[in-house]
């Protein structure tokens, strides 16, 4: 893989097919992994179905698939979208020689082109994973609201947990970080059993993808470290051990039905990870800083000299639980800006 530069949006790489085929069954944070097909200028519409025909679709499309064209225009002379998506669909039949069907809104067997105008620079890119990465596969049931897996996947990453020290959710809803903190301690690659776009272009090289699948199974670890999950529902407690048990960590993480105030970590110290609920109020009325200052309050007593790690939308409630957090990163989830915030449990010996 040559240098990683980042992007508004994500981060830019170059390699062959191997790089490609392994971005989609490794990376554990991306949305969707790009093949960038080309770029160039275009200021009339004429021009731009010649220059769009100019490149290689064929690598990608195979005679027959339809195609679905995603379009945005920014300070461009062409602003139209649905213009600009006609231009690239009769550039794609061009080169491939014969009529390319549109993707009806029930086709799900479709390539996606996405094409970026800004400042009359044309970028054209094809979508090489198909559905979206957080799609995991192993969620069978969703609590409310359920955090992405990639999302959850970053926060992980961000907490800088070290992968071999336990690690407890007091708030776990439907399991999705301690299942995604069993599959990264076990380096259970994320996209182990699924399909890609990429797979069928007519240069998928099967023997490729089968060679580097081995390889992530066999770097996979037998066990992890401890790891808890605890929530006030049952019905998502019940949600979590199915969802962990269909991603093939079933052993590995301990899930119960538990308040914030009965909440116990694995013995020794690790890391807390949670996402608690930052929304205006409680089911039932309570306040959220209630919450969050029993929260803070059971983990002084309880985990000393453990690492928090948690993700809030409103930073006004972490004063709540008088933890010493820091912020370290921010997303947005769902629309809504949210950061992550560390820092240790004061109160080692």
């Amino acid at each position: 893989m040559g240098a990683v530069r980042p992007e508004p949006g994500g981060v830019a790489f170059r390699g062959g097919l191997q790089v490609l085929y392994d971005a989609n069954l490794r990376l554990r944070t991306a949305t969707r992994v790009l093949l960038r097909l080309g770029e160039f200028h275009a200021r009339e519409f004429d021009q731009l179905r010649r220059r769009a025909g100019r490149l290689a679709f064929e690598t990608c499309i195979a005679p027959g698939r339809a195609v679905r064209i995603s379009v945005t225009c920014s300070r461009s002379r062409l602003r139209h979208t649905g213009a600009v998506a006609e231009r690239v669909h009769l550039a794609i039949a061009d080169r491939l020689g014969a009529e390319v069907p549109v993707a009806g809104a029930e086709d799900s067997d479709h390539q996606l082109v996405l094409v970026r105008l800004v400042h009359d620079r044309c970028v054209v890119s094809l979508d090489a994973s198909g559905a979206l990465l957080h799609q995991r596969g192993w969620r069978k049931a969703g609590g409310k609201a359920p955090l992405r897996e990639t999302l959850a996947a970053a926060l992980l990453l961000a907490s800088g947990w070290d992968a071999a020290s336990p690690l407890a959710d007091p708030f776990c809803g439907s399991g999705t970080i301690p299942i995604e903190a069993a599959l990264l301690a076990r380096k259970l690659a994320p996209g182990r059993g699924r399909r890609f776009a990429c797979m069928d272009w007519p240069g998928f090289d099967a023997a490729v993808a089968t060679r580097l699948l081995a390889e992530a199974e066999t770097a996979a670890l037998a066990s992890g470290p401890a790891i808890r999950g605890t929530d006030r529902d049952a019905g998502a407690i019940d949600a979590a051990r199915a969802n962990a048990e269909a991603a093939g960590v079933g052993s590995d993480v301990a899930f119960a039905q538990r308040t914030i105030s009965d909440f116990e970590p694995p013995p020794g110290t690790g890391w807390i990870v949670c996402n608690p609920p930052y929304g205006v109020r409680l089911r039932g009325g309570g306040d959220l800083r209630d919450l969050h200052a029993r929260f803070g309050d059971v983990l002084r007593r309880r985990c000393p000299g453990w690492r928090v790690a948690l993700l809030c939308a409103d930073p006004r409630l972490l004063r709540a639980s008088q933890l010493p957090l820091e912020p370290r990163a921010s997303w947005r989830n769902g629309g809504l800006k949210v950061e992550v915030f560390t820092g240790m449990v004061p109160g080692a010996a």
